[in-house]
């Protein structure tokens, strides 16, 4: 793979368009046995402070403006200034005495940070097993999604245990409430009965005045529907229509909390499938010679990167 340009200066500005990623990749390839190995952290750290920094674009960006270029070189310590980055740079060739670049790319600041051959840079092999490359980049950006789906599912999970234990609640609940509702027509029921035995009991006893005057107390209390048991019964209806619901809707909820812990054991087992792939057919191409050593530490960093979100008992490490 090389650049395209019809010069080395061309073929700096097209490696400036790529994204931050691509150019620290290049970079690496480029110097990997003379310091990039050693400072390939340091490289990867910068990248990502790029990303941070381009509000806009983020990791698909290739360059940031001055203002944010001076933060970037603050953060790390630098003394180098922007202005005297480009001097740097004209006086190498590497930009032209005219040229006013907008944004600062990511390599122009690696070329000067590491006092860097450009022309070099622009010209290295970028390793000679392109295509194993790029399969295991692939490999990984399935492990990649395989892990948005693990934290999808996880939330999801998650979720749907807290609506089960919502519903869980809200059925004991409402039986509560129908076991008070049955207590309460039970209590009337039994005060309406007892009532009836006594009237009964006063219309057999007694002087023929007090029994007709119990036999017609008797009637009227007979044939009414008192209205505190007549409550307590329309009370208990509808607290056995509320405890029905909340049942149904509980064992609903579990059966749903159970389905997407389910598929998020399954998800976890495909990221950790896939991780294992991924690794396994990395070490086998960083074995071999000819490779583009700084492409594979990459892809072998971000697959580190992507184990923190693992768990730990299927091969996740700590953040």
């Amino acid at each position: 793979m090389s650049l395209a340009g019809a010069n080395d200066h061309d073929k700096l500005a097209n490696l400036s368009l790529q994204t931050y990623k691509e150019q620290a990749v290049w970079f690496l390839n480029a110097f990997w046995n003379s310091f990039g190995e050693e400072n390939a952290e340091k490289i990867w750290a910068y990248k990502h402070k790029c990303d941070e920094l381009d509000l806009q674009e983020s990791e698909n960006g290739n360059g940031l403006d001055e203002m944010k270029a001076h933060v970037f070189l603050e953060s790390f310590d630098e003394t180098l200034t922007v202005r005297e980055m480009r001097n740097t740079l004209r006086e190498s060739g590497a930009l032209g005495e005219k040229e006013r670049p907008k944004k600062v790319p990511l390599i122009h600041v690696l070329v000067c940070l590491f006092k860097a051959d450009w022309k070099k840079c622009v010209n290295a092999s970028q390793g000679d097993n392109q295509e194993e490359v790029e399969q295991a980049q692939r490999m990984l950006n399935d492990v990649l999604t395989a892990l948005e789906e693990v934290k999808r599912s996880a939330e999801a999970a998650k979720q749907a245990e807290a609506a089960a234990k919502k519903a869980e609640a809200e059925a004991k609940q409402a039986q509560a409430e129908l076991e008070a509702a049955l207590a309460e027509v039970k209590a009337q029921e039994d005060a309406y009965n007892s009532k009836t035995e006594a009237l009964k009991a006063k219309s057999e006893t007694g002087g023929i005045v007090s029994r007709n005057k119990a036999k017609a107390e008797l009637e009227i209390h007979l044939a009414e529907d008192p209205l505190p048991l007549r409550r307590a019964k329309i009370t208990l209806e509808a607290a056995v229509k509320r405890s029905d619901r909340a049942t149904k809707a509980a064992e609903a909820a579990t059966a749903a909390a159970i389905q997407a812990r389910t598929e998020a054991e399954a998800a976890v087992a495909d990221a950790e499938k896939k991780v294992e792939e991924a690794q396994a057919y990395l070490d086998e191409v960083k074995s071999k010679p000819g490779s583009a050593a700084g492409a594979l530490w990459w892809i072998d960093r971000e697959l580190h990167e992507a184990r923190k979100y693992m768990p730990s008992s299927k091969g996740g490490i700590a953040k």
